[in-house]
């Protein structure tokens, strides 16, 4: 894997102005922006929704897959939403829910967790790792070499992100009350250093229907596809991304990687399960409960419906206001 010349630059506009400003302030403006939207009947969220997916969002009656999503964003309060979400506590919950031995076998092996960057162990750490927050997406820093040398710069974008309250942006209230931790694990690679495939579960009420594959994540030449769970390729791609030119060979193993992601779903009503397989290995990345916050788009377009067809929004965790 080619090692960064400078590390990266958060994406999120919402998220990069967050890490300039105190939290009491991101907080008093995160919750005004809500409860004016509220008043407005969410006219942002609607009008984001318009411009991004090209169809106006039913929060009243949510058929498509984005738009339970959007209500969920709203009115879901599952209290194992805030622990799935923060990627440090998860891994208790992988090990309530598959046992010990199975989780301790799937947990990408941690080296280190801590709220004070400028205490991370570099000494003791291998050349290879990842530094990430436990809150939020698209924060992340990939080392393969030279730590001493991105070391400051590491502490530096480490603290910016322990400013950010990820659950203030985009309605994403599972992140809101995580207790934010920068979390350092090993860097999962192939025999070839490049970064595994990514399997994403697609689940609902605990049965998978859909499982997207990625290869070269983050790489210039990144691929994805999707198929049926009995791996049938599905004619669906998101545009902006690359399509796979062929399909991807049926893992080995799907079974296995099929039971464990139900399995890990089935509290929730819909989840998106991420897991990693690769040289007989498996390993788990994370829960994914606003899969792109609610804006991924599909071709076709119908597909966002078909997968909103096996979502039936659940009522225990509703609330009648956020």
């Amino acid at each position: 894997m080619k090692q960064p010349s400078k590390l990266p630059q958060n994406s999120n506009r919402n998220v990069y102005l967050m890490e300039y400003f105190p939290p009491s302030i991101n907080k008093i403006y995160a919750d005004l922006k809500l409860f004016s939207d509220i008043f407005l009947g969410y006219r942002m969220i609607k009008k984001k929704f318009r411009h991004r997916m090209g169809y106006d969002v039913n929060l009243d009656f949510p058929r498509s897959y984005n738009e339970k999503i959007i209500w969920k964003k709203l009115h879901d309060r599952n209290p194992l939403l805030t622990v799935t979400a923060d990627k440090y506590m998860v891994r208790e919950y992988v090990r309530d829910t598959l046992g010990k031995d199975t989780a301790e076998q799937i947990l990408i092996p941690l080296y280190h967790v801590t709220d004070k960057p400028e205490k991370i162990p570099f000494d003791l750490l291998p050349e290879n790792f990842v530094v990430k927050p436990n809150q939020g997406s698209r924060m992340h820093i990939f080392v393969t070499g030279n730590k001493e040398k991105l070391r400051e710069e590491i502490i530096s974008k480490c603290k910016e992100w322990l400013k950010v309250n990820y659950g203030l942006y985009n309605y994403e209230w599972a992140y809101r009350n995580i207790k934010r931790k920068i979390i350092i694990e090993e860097l999962l690679q192939t025999k070839g250093n490049s970064l595994p495939r990514d399997y994403k579960f697609y689940c609902f009420h605990g049965k998978c229907r859909v499982i997207r594959v990625s290869e070269n994540r983050f790489g210039e030449t990144d691929l994805a596809g999707y198929f049926q769970p009995d791996w049938k390729a599905l004619p669906v791609y998101n545009p902006g991304y690359n399509n796979m030119t062929t399909p991807f060979e049926k893992p080995s193993n799907l079974s296995y990687l099929t039971d464990l992601a139900e399995k890990l779903s089935a509290g929730f009503d819909a989840v998106r399960v991420d897991l990693y397989s690769y040289d007989n290995k498996v390993y788990f990345g994370e829960l994914t409960h606003y899969d792109a916050s609610g804006m991924a788009r599909f071709e076709p377009e119908s597909f966002d419906y078909e997968m909103g067809s096996y979502w039936k929004v659940e009522k225990k965790y509703w609330l009648k206001n956020p």
